[in-house]
């Protein structure tokens, strides 16, 4: 941004300011951006395919199209679907069909594509099929749910990955730079706060911005950030946790076993530990839904729904907001009734089935949709469950050589009890009609 009477560069936030101009100064994503790697040849080479970045915030989504944008021979429009609609995205495609005419390309950016909803995307799509515009949507949204098919089907999806700790700290050292020389922190701190930001390249430098504009100088002159400032800054204790250090796995493991152990009081302790330290809570609400069916299975089968719903509301506000979901799921789980028969029985089942993974599947349990296959015998004896009145047949499902295995074996708790019963009653009908 060009300086004026009333804007200067300096009154940029940070992340504007430090924006890479190449993709040498760019900030992780090196399995698209590596030398070698499909999107850097795609960049280098100016030939650039109708494209959609998928990612989290402060990835790298937006800085990719500037650099594009700086590269290209193209004409580059930025658009926004926030403030953008069908009037808007007419004018553009007419100005894009006027540099079609000139035999010149338009690559036009659209930010937050998963706002548009389906008539404003339709809109893009006769104007992609024949060549008018190269469009790179930029989306947060999964884009097999949030982007038309058919337009989906004209672009190639690059996904973006959170930056990882040691991508942001080297993005920090260099904004330190843009600071001001009196400005310092040493890697402990940058390592905080880039631990702190979930992998958002702008939610770290905010967060830098500000506790540099909040620290003091000493007598020295210089202004050094410290944890105490971070604090501040943050509102949050125990910035220096680390997300894949010892204290990670330690506290998630305190939070399972709580659970197990039926202490609702000591898992949402240890789920506080964990949230007000910084860690994401989707990588918790993911331990939840595991220990929905590891500890719990079927003895309480809405544990797995209770579970995926709180993922998703995580997903949909994230932190403080989503706390009170995870706080929901923490106490359901402690509380409800245990069983591990469900983990067992897959545990059991996978040695057999790494010991005998050339035993052939059974004929008549195979398909037949060739005349061929059922000259083979594919399908030959297969008994039909819903043609029989008890919808049960004696018929074998296992391979010949683990003939009468079991592997599930039911508890007592809870809703298994039915399960118990139920599962006996088959087995006592199976065995009769058998013989």
């Amino acid at each position: 941004m060009p300086e004026s009477l009333f804007i200067r560069a300096s009154d940029e936030p940070l992340a504007a300011r430090i924006r890479p101009k190449s993709l040498d100064e760019f900030a992780g994503q090196e399995h698209l951006i590596a030398p070698g790697k499909i999107l850097r040849r795609i960049i280098d080479s100016d030939k650039i395919p109708s494209m959609i970045f998928w990612g989290p915030p402060g990835v790298g989504k937006t800085t990719l199209a500037s650099i594009i944008a700086r590269k290209t021979q193209a004409e580059f429009i930025n658009f926004s679907a926030v403030t953008s609609g069908i009037k808007e995205i007419r004018e553009v495609m007419k100005q894009a069909e006027a540099n079609r005419n000139f035999g010149a390309r338009t690559i036009l950016f659209v930010d937050e594509i998963h706002r548009f909803n389906k008539a404003q995307q339709d809109a893009f799509l006769p104007f992609v099929e024949k060549g008018s515009i190269i469009l790179i949507g930029a989306t947060t949204e999964n884009p097999s749910f949030e982007i038309n098919s058919a337009l989906l089907s004209r672009c190639k999806v690059f996904v973006l990955k959170a930056l990882e700790p040691d991508d942001l700290v080297k993005l920090l050292r260099r904004a330190l730079t843009f600071l001001g020389n009196n400005v310092y922190a040493d890697d402990e701190i940058l390592k905080a706060i880039a631990i702190f930001s979930n992998g958002d390249a702008r939610s770290a430098l905010s967060l830098l911005e500000m506790a540099a504009n909040n620290s003091q100088a000493n007598t020295d002159g210089k202004i050094i950030i410290t944890q105490e400032i971070l604090e501040q800054c943050t509102s949050r204790k125990s910035l220096l946790y680390d997300k894949n250090g010892e204290e990670h796995y330690n506290l998630i493991s305190a939070l399972h076993k709580s659970m197990r152990n039926s202490d609702p009081d000591a898992a949402v302790y240890w789920l506080a530990r964990m949230l007000e330290a910084g860690e994401d809570p989707l990588y918790i609400a993911r331990r939840v839904v595991r220990f929905a069916s590891e500890d719990i299975g079927l003895a309480e089968p809405s544990s797995l729904s209770m579970a995926i719903a709180a993922y998703q509301a995580c997903h949909f506000l994230g932190m403080p907001e989503c706390s009170v979901h995870l706080t929901q799921a923490v106490i359901h789980m402690s509380i409800a009734p245990k069983s591990n028969s469900v983990d067992v029985a897959y545990m059991a089942a996978r040695n057999d089935a790494l010991n005998t993974l050339a035993e052939p599947v059974p004929l008549h349990i195979r398909n037949a949709p060739t005349k061929l296959m059922k000259d083979l015998n594919y399908g030959k004896g297969y008994q039909y469950a819903h043609d029989y009145d008890e919808k049960l047949t004696s018929m074998e499902c296992l391979p010949e050589k683990l003939r009468g295995k079991e592997y599930y074996t039911p508890t007592e708790q809870g809703s298994e009890v039915h399960y118990k019963k139920r599962l006996a009653n088959i087995k006592e009908w199976k065995a009769q009609h058998r013989t």
